[in-house]
């Protein structure tokens, strides 16, 4: 496979999107036997790669939408690029920031060979912002499983919310469908900027009788078992872009409660007997048949986890060397 592109990888340790890059080079590698990842400083030093591969939110880039396009296109007069979008622009940003953000991703996309999307709800998205990429891969992000472990008995039965924490994931919808007295579990920190925000919402849950428990940054090493230690997983976002988080609970051997959508119903799709959909209007009605039936809340031997880290690089290996005119 001649003509591979570099693998950025972003240097934010923390950020999801900087896992998922990572994941990915660790795995073209291996699949390859070619040292592709490499730091996204190159992009901008004095010798650039001639090709190379970028994971793409704005956010993760630059302070702003116009400064992270501005960078990208600086990039791709130098080096030439196949970006994945991360972080969609939706409704979820709100008037003022999804018009800057459509923009932004708009020319990432016009600079850019082609364009990875993690699911056809995305790709339906990026369509319905008139945004038409050279070429246009959907790869669904991967699951990697855990090996099994034994399932844990809860004296405190808790529901947990899995992510950074900001206003849409997800986390009010839970709290507004607890009972007084539940417990809640904020399975991470604040995103940056919305520390008041946690704190308000912790309050605000607090006068509804509902305890929340926040757990700050897991690292990576521990993420595994703060999963399996939850009693209810719960994947509520009001406006899905994509998941890690969902992935990252299956990969646990959870089977979540999701919120039924355009994209949980792709996912649900994808990986059979995974997810259990659930109607916004009964999230509190199902969150109690999960608490009274545990193991409902684990995958079935019969539930299918793929696609795995090893088939996302194999797609991306026939999209770069069969899709792409570099």
């Amino acid at each position: 496979m001649s003509g591979l592109p570099a693998l950025v990888v972003t240097a934010d340790e923390r950020h999801g999107v900087t896992v998922a890059a990572r994941d990915l080079a660790t795995a073209t590698e291996a699949a390859t036997g070619r040292p592709l990842a490499t730091p996204a400083a190159a992009l901008t030093s004095a010798d650039p790669p001639e090709r190379a591969h970028l994971h793409f939110t704005d956010r993760l880039w630059a302070s702003s939408p116009e400064e992270a396009a501005a960078l990208v296109e600086r990039i791709a007069g130098r080096t030439a690029l196949t970006v994945t979008l991360h972080d969609v622009p939706q409704a979820s940003d709100g008037p003022r920031n999804r018009p800057r953000r459509t923009d932004c991703y708009a020319r990432v996309a016009a600079a850019a060979r082609g364009v990875v999307v993690n699911s056809r709800h995305e790709a339906a998205h990026l369509a319905e912002a008139g945004i038409v990429p050279r070429a246009l891969g959907v790869v669904p992000l991967p699951v990697a499983p855990a090996p099994p472990a034994s399932r844990r008995l809860h004296d405190h039965p808790d529901v947990a919310v899995l992510g950074f924490f900001y206003p849409g994931k997800g986390h009010a919808e839970v709290v507004e469908a607890l009972a007084p007295g539940a417990r809640m579990t904020v399975l991470g920190g604040p995103s940056a900027g919305h520390e008041e925000d946690l704190r308000a919402f912790t309050e605000q849950a607090a006068a509804r009788g509902v305890t929340v428990d926040v757990t700050g940054f897991v690292p990576e090493e521990d993420l595994i078992a703060r999963c399996r230690s939850a009693a209810v997983p719960v994947v509520a976002h009001r406006h899905f872009s994509a998941s890690g988080s969902l992935a990252t609970w299956i990969a646990a051997g959870r089977r979540p409660l999701v919120a039924d959508g355009r994209y949980t119903r792709e996912m649900a799709e994808l990986r059979p007997g995974t997810v259990r959909l659930v109607d916004p209007d009964r999230l509190g009605v199902a969150i109690a048949e999960a608490l009274a039936d545990p193991d409902s809340t684990w995958l079935a031997a019969d539930a299918v986890t793929r696609p795995h880290l090893d088939d996302t690089a194999a797609a991306y290996l026939r999209w770069w060397t069969g899709d792409i005119a570099w």
